[in-house]
């Protein structure tokens, strides 16, 4: 006995003879629209690519700019990359500070996350660098003393430099910033894991190491892949608040080099060439996320 209606069921079968077919429940507007709309952006990014190349042809800007913010971009690259190594090191370690059974832990852990996520990130790299700084310092702690010696006894000591301190506290600013928002992340993806999977391993003589390195762990990681990758660019995009403790990245190297042109089609074209740049560092790790998503997927 059917309980649909006659209508829904006519529709149905209607739809599947049209996928039987070949055929497309899609507008045939709505399908122009879209033609057009692909269109109308190609020609959009056609006629930009077009602006950059007679104006820098015409100027002579690219070869005299580039190399500068390449210099930029790489220590914007470097500086991104152990950033996001530390705040995934701080968000695993919020996020078993999260599900931990012992109280104080948890507590501490939630003041963590939610301390360093309701203030603003500006705010707490000055912190780190004029107030964790100088409180170091009144200890006898000097990050570039200790770096210098560290690189003299490697015979590097001209490796440092002069803006160590900069890094230092700029790097570890960013990184227990972002380590709290990876805090829920990470906590996230390993409570959406089925408890009953848990079980399973354990019943089948695993310890609770072994169940979450093997079972809970690679399944939590497919999960916490986009929102992972999404605050790692928008962490190469915070970077750029690390020029107002002196750190030349670059923001800094694209606004000092922006500053000082007089004529405002250059210094466009300036600003123009720093967000390439940056739009050069932050898509391919979309790409690259969107690879691994779809790799991971395949078992599911």
């Amino acid at each position: 006995m059917s309980f649909v209606e006659p209508s829904v069921e006519r529709r149905s079968l209607r739809l599947v003879k049209q996928k039987t077919d070949g055929q497309s429940d899609t507008p045939a507007w709505l399908t122009i629209l879209n033609s057009l709309f692909y269109v109308v952006v190609l020609l959009a990014v056609v006629a930009f690519g077009y602006y950059l190349y007679t104006f820098q042809r015409n100027q002579g800007l690219l070869t005299l700019y580039l190399p500068v913010l390449l210099d930029g971009a790489r220590v914007t690259i470097i500086v991104s990359i152990l950033s996001l190594v530390l705040a995934t090191i701080f968000g695993f370690i919020g996020a078993l500070g999260r599900l931990a059974r012992f109280a104080p832990i948890r507590w501490l852990a939630m003041v963590y996350v939610e301390v360093v996520r309701g203030t603003p990130i500006f705010v707490q790299l000055l912190l780190w660098y004029y107030g964790v700084g100088y409180v170091l310092s009144t200890m006898g702690f000097d990050p570039y003393s200790a770096a210098f010696q560290v690189m003299t006894a490697l015979q590097s000591n001209s490796l440092v430099p002069d803006q160590f301190n900069a890094y230092f506290y700029g790097i570890i600013g960013l990184s227990f910033n972002y380590g709290a928002y990876l805090t829920e992340v990470f906590r996230t993806g390993i409570e959406s894991v089925s408890k009953g999977q848990t079980e399973a391993a354990l019943s089948l003589g695993l310890n609770s190491r072994q169940t979450m390195r093997h079972i809970v762990l690679p399944q939590a990681f497919r999960i916490t892949i986009p929102p992972f990758t999404n605050y790692f660019i928008t962490l190469v995009q915070d970077s750029a608040l690390l020029s107002v403790l002196g750190l030349i990245e670059l923001d800094h190297q694209t606004f000092g080099l922006a500053l000082i042109q007089t004529d405002v089609g250059v210094k466009m074209f300036v600003f123009i060439l720093g967000a390439l740049l940056y739009l050069a560092i932050c898509y391919p790790l979309s790409l690259l996320a969107r690879f691994f998503e779809s790799r991971f997927a395949r078992a599911y």
